[in-house]
């Protein structure tokens, strides 16, 4: 049984899932494999929705964890968080906005939002793993 201590690992496989799933659905539709890039779409929209519940669940129970690094890794560590949660927090409203314009077949709409959305939301689930990795697994 997960332990809520468990959680930051498991949201970094989430993030590296969704990332995977980004890049292979931007793959899918340059090659106009339609019904397999809406599958995965759909696929990085759950397991990205699964990261958001678990991390609210942990920080709920936790709080915050104070990043240990200290001398220019701090400085890097700050730079990347703080772009990730600027940018994390529109992941929500353009996936939503993109799914919700491919749902009612507004293509061409769909796909000039979906041109910010995708580097965005890429942006964050990786970073999110890179922040996972800085806070939990790096040797201070």
């Amino acid at each position: 049984m997960l332990d809520v201590h468990d959680l930051p690992a498991l949201n970094a496989g989430l993030n590296s899932l969704s990332t995977v799933l980004l890049i292979t659905g931007w793959f899918l539709i340059r090659n106009r494999k339609i019904a397999a890039h809406r599958a995965v779409m759909i696929t990085a929209l759950v397991t990205s929705s699964l990261f958001l519940t678990s991390y609210l669940i942990y920080h709920a129970q936790v709080g915050s964890v104070p990043f240990q690094g200290q001398g220019p890794i701090r400085k890097v560590y700050f730079a990347i968080l703080i772009t990730h949660t600027i940018f994390a927090a529109t992941v929500p409203f353009l996936a939503g906005i993109t799914v919700w314009r491919a749902y009612k077949k507004r293509f061409d709409r769909h796909r000039a939002i979906a041109r910010w959305t995708l580097p965005i939301w890429l942006y964050v689930s990786a970073t999110g793993v890179i922040v996972y990795l800085m806070l939990y697994q790096m040797k201070v």
